[in-house]
């Protein structure tokens, strides 16, 4: 299934960090955190503001916990199983990851 963003939105398919404590607890995602989340872009929308980001697919962009539009699809690059995506705005992108 191919997957294309309208106007000047992204599709992000988001990193899944665990946090650790020092005593080695492992945090789930569901503890309450503000801390800003990493995606990997999949595919990006032709409108002119997310053109002026210079965003291209493959690229591991930072964005805010709550923003953005979830969704759920079946693995755009062919696996198996269901897969959750966001589709951002280009406003939602905070910088790039480098």
């Amino acid at each position: 299934m191919n997957i294309k963003p309208l106007g000047d939105r992204i599709l992000v398919k988001p990193l899944r960090q665990e946090d650790v404590t020092k005593s080695g607890i492992v945090l789930p995602d569901t503890a309450e955190k503000e801390k800003k989340e990493q995606g990997e872009v999949i595919a990006i929308g032709e409108g002119d503001k997310i053109k002026k980001l210079k965003l291209k697919v493959g690229d591991k962009v930072l964005f805010g916990k709550y923003a953005g539009d979830e969704v759920e699809f079946n693995s755009v690059d062919g696996g198996a199983g269901k897969v959750d995506y966001k589709f951002l705005k280009d406003e939602d992108v905070l910088g790039i990851v480098e």
